[in-house]
């Protein structure tokens, strides 16, 4: 499977998410003689859950597998991934993520390439654009899905809400 195709079913579950209500940031793990794996979406909001990012969903869709199976595996995701799903990537050995857009949110990307991971950002206008929404949209949820508090500030100094 090449990267576009890869990147196209990530971007299927980024819209699934938005129009199930929830953070569109999709994933889609294939492997290295280019069979889909998993794939998935952000279920945060649809789960209640904490930890059901794009990539995580991917992973868990997946099913148990023996660690070969992800030797030479592309995680492919609409979003540079957090920590959390950098850390996944790293667990599992993935060799490749492929990254549709790292401007709205810049995730483990430097972390990934000095784990010796094949880091490629793809920099897609329909990634941008979907996230670029979401955000204009629902600031809190973005907010709360990257882990960062809003703040009110005022002459007295930053308040929380």
């Amino acid at each position: 499977m090449d990267d576009t195709k890869g990147l196209a079913i990530a971007l299927e579950e980024a819209k699934q998410s938005y129009a199930e209500g929830g953070v569109p940031i999709g994933a889609a793990l294939v492997a290295k003689d280019g069979k889909l794996l998993g794939r998935g979406h952000n279920m945060r909001v649809q789960l209640g859950s904490a930890i059901h990012h794009g990539e995580t969903s991917a992973l868990y869709n997946t099913g148990r597998l023996p660690a070969r199976a992800y030797q030479g595996a592309t995680m492919y995701t609409t979003l540079s991934p957090c920590d959390m799903c950098t850390g996944a990537c790293l667990l599992y050995g993935i060799a490749r993520v492929v990254i549709g857009e790292n401007k709205n949110f810049l995730g483990g990307e430097s972390y990934l390439r000095q784990r010796g991971v094949e880091v490629v950002v793809v920099d897609s206008a329909e990634c941008t654009a979907l996230m670029d929404k979401f955000i204009a949209e629902k600031p809190e949820l973005w907010n709360e899905d990257i882990g960062v508090e809003e703040r009110v500030y005022s002459k007295e100094g930053v308040k929380a809400p």
